[in-house]
């Protein structure tokens, strides 16, 4: 089983470009402050690195 990562959206994407806006989407966001939880890939890891400065990620045992 590989390991999940928590993913919360903490800072708007708004007056950031339209590519971060829809990675934004892609992890499935809808609402600021809002959590999910994603399989730990290296497609998950790179776009998390593409919007890091809007996200908070911690790893799930």
């Amino acid at each position: 089983m590989m390991a999940k990562l928590r993913i919360t959206y903490r800072k708007s994407a708004i007056g950031y470009t339209e590519r971060q806006k829809a990675t934004i989407k892609a992890l499935g966001f809808r609402k600021l402050n809002q959590t999910v939880e994603q399989e730990d890939s290296p497609a998950i890891r790179g776009m998390i690195s593409k919007v890091e400065h809007l996200v908070d990620v911690e790893e799930v045992k």
